[in-house]
């Protein structure tokens, strides 16, 4: 019997479980990938999550990191604006911050499953019973922290997953690291239509450049990533020179479908769903892995109460959606408003147009998709 499993070893699962492990739980986390492994991300980690990676134990300021400044911002006709970002940022790769994550859980005493998968997790007399690959284990508290999609999901039956096509789901993503000739405190979004690519710099002289899609551009091109990106993503004259002027680091790129930004639930069968199991915030925001990081710490202190005795299981679970809803809701509201309004060619055109001479309302709509360290 563990006192807490956690379903995903990625930013959320592994920092709750650091904390938990820290506070003497005994706790097992399963990860259906080995460390290290690439993942598609941004690879931007607002600077209100440094010092809450420091006391996990991340040396980051030793780590010469690049500290990311400025968002430069264009349009699929070329048309751009750059402000200063409000906080600012960090860039470092999944790769590395992931595994030495993952390093710290083991450290810290938390039984860290690589290479395996979650079937089910099932909830009896005050017990869950988590089936995996590699065996049944109980536990008296489990979290979903498996991303954005799994077949808990399915297995679940939750909304999002039975919803039709629309302009919140069903998009793909794919990264790439790349050497290129950027300047290094800048975070550039370039808008294509039906998408936008993000690029910054990470640790090793390397540039993250990953991209967000919808599923009908990947088919209109005849499912050809390459097809897609010359007719497509190369519309954009930045990105038209950004895809000539730079050299990938991969023979390909890391990709994944089937993403979906509308609403989530942060409970399914009294199990904790936590980072973008709990909800994806559109990645032009910037902020979806300081937000996986603030809800492991928001999780590890209603968990604690509950398994301390303090409150009963019913109001943990009130006190996880209410104290998500209350940190994360209006992000994910904004986060959604900005989606639908850079969705198109036309919208998009139009409104970097109208935010050019405003650089305080570029400042305040960023200021919203973010929040205060923690």
């Amino acid at each position: 019997m563990h006192d807490v499993i956690i379903a995903g070893g990625g930013l959320a699962g592994l920092g709750l479980s650091i904390q938990l492990a820290r506070a003497g739980y005994q706790v097992a986390l399963f990860e259906k990938e080995t460390y290290p492994y690439h993942k598609v991300c941004g690879e931007y980690v607002s600077l209100e999550s440094w010092n809450f990676l420091e006391e996990l134990g991340l040396p980051l300021s030793d780590w010469n990191l690049p500290i990311i400044r400025t968002l430069l911002m264009s349009a699929p006709n070329g048309r751009s604006l750059e402000r200063e970002l409000p906080l600012g940022g960090f860039g470092i790769s999944r790769y590395r911050l992931d595994a030495a994550l993952a390093d710290i859980a083991r450290s810290s005493g938390v039984e860290v499953h690589e290479s395996t998968r979650v079937t089910d997790i099932v909830f009896e007399r005050d017990v869950f019973t988590v089936r995996t690959s590699k065996g049944t284990f109980a536990a008296r508290v489990a979290c979903g922290a498996y991303g954005k999609r799994s077949n808990l999901d399915v297995r679940w039956k939750r909304a999002f997953i039975r919803k039709r096509s629309t302009r919140l789901n069903n998009y793909i993503g794919v990264k790439y690291h790349v050497r290129a000739n950027l300047p290094p405190d800048q975070i550039a979004l370039h808008h294509f239509p039906n998408g936008y690519c993000g690029i910054s710099r990470i640790e090793d002289d390397r540039y993250c450049l990953c991209y967000m899609t919808t599923a009908a551009n990947l088919q209109a091109s005849g499912n050809s990533i390459a097809d897609m990106e010359a007719t497509i993503l190369r519309q954009n004259p930045y990105l038209n020179e950004l895809f000539a002027s730079t050299m990938s680091l991969y023979q390909q790129p890391v990709t994944i479908a089937q993403i979906s930004f509308e609403k989530k639930t942060q409970v399914e069968d009294h199990v904790l769903l936590i980072g973008d199991a709990a909800g994806m915030v559109p990645p032009l925001s910037g902020n979806g892995m300081s937000m996986a990081l603030h809800g492991s710490k928001i999780a590890f202190t209603c968990i604690d109460d509950f398994l301390r005795g303090e409150i009963a299981r019913y109001q943990l679970e009130q006190e996880w959606i209410d104290r998500w809803n209350r940190q994360f809701g209006r992000r994910m509201w904004m986060g959604r408003f900005l989606q639908r309004w850079f969705g198109t060619v036309r919208r998009t055109n139009l409104l970097l147009y109208s935010l050019k001479p405003f650089p305080r309302l570029v400042s305040f709509l960023i200021s919203q998709t973010h929040g205060q360290p923690f």
